[in-house]
């Protein structure tokens, strides 16, 4: 046996493997985020931004003056 572990992009994706996994009669299991999903996509894009190159750039030096 081997272990699975998905990444469903929405509700839909998830409804689906989850219906498609029952009619197959394969066992699974839910784990629910402890995150605000609002919170979880801010983060995200935050980092999206970054790698996007925007953003601002803070000098360590100049944080407490």
């Amino acid at each position: 046996m081997e272990t699975l572990i998905v990444h469903p992009g929405n509700k839909e994706q998830s409804e689906a493997l989850k219906t498609f996994m029952k009619a197959f009669k394969i066992a699974f299991e839910e784990e629910k985020s402890v995150y605000d999903p609002e919170f979880v996509e801010m983060i995200k894009q935050g980092d999206k931004d970054l790698k996007a190159g925007k953003g601002v750039k803070v000098d360590i030096d100049n944080l407490w003056k």
